[in-house]
């Protein structure tokens, strides 16, 4: 198990910003995926972004345009830009990551190895 820990949750209004980041410590596969899903009360567990060790990236629809993935290697990290965020967006927002993978098609992954705790976001209107 691979310990990953998130931060950067908040209470914002409508429209705001926020910036998710996930420190993936030991991470030291040459091929990995590592993804930002959410889960809002009563709801499933949806995937948001992806990215792969190449860098190639993948999106819901509900939130291209308003949300970007990126990785700092140098420091482990992963992060989530929130551009844009609305009510609909309120969740725990969870990191996860995935040995040997890279993203095909675009498509978005939903089987991963390791999850961190989740960091929550709240959208007041």
């Amino acid at each position: 198990q691979v310990p990953l820990v998130e931060s950067g949750g908040d209470s914002v209004q409508a429209g705001e910003s926020l910036r998710l980041s996930c420190v993936v410590s030991g991470y030291t596969y040459k091929t990995y995926c590592m993804a930002w899903f959410r889960q809002a009360p009563g709801k499933e567990r949806e995937g948001v972004a992806m990215i792969d060790s190449n860098g190639d990236t993948a999106y819901a629809d509900s939130v291209k345009g308003r949300f970007s993935i990126s990785k700092d290697s140098a420091k482990n990290t992963l992060h989530l830009q929130m551009n844009s965020l609305q009510p609909g967006d309120t969740a725990m927002y969870y990191c996860a990551a995935e040995p040997w993978c890279v993203v095909v098609g675009g498509k978005l992954r939903y089987d991963y190895k390791d999850w961190g705790q989740g960091t929550q976001v709240t959208v007041s209107s």
